[in-house]
């Protein structure tokens, strides 16, 4: 069984740099306190280390 990845906004995108805020965008994250669960991948892990600033990172069990 793969793990998941559970990612969840906690800081705002106004006055980032555009490639963080289409980073955020393409993880399919669309306002503040907005959650998501993701395959924990090497694509993932890399675009969370872009934004780490402006995410928060828990490990998913279902």
């Amino acid at each position: 069984m793969s793990k998941k990845l559970k990612i969840t906004q906690v800081r705002s995108t106004i006055k980032r740099l555009e490639n963080q805020k289409r980073t955020i965008r393409a993880l399919g994250i669309h306002r503040l306190n907005h959650t998501v669960i993701h395959e924990d991948t090497p694509v993932i892990r890399g675009m969370i280390n872009k934004v780490s600033h402006l995410v928060t990172v828990e490990p998913f069990e279902q």
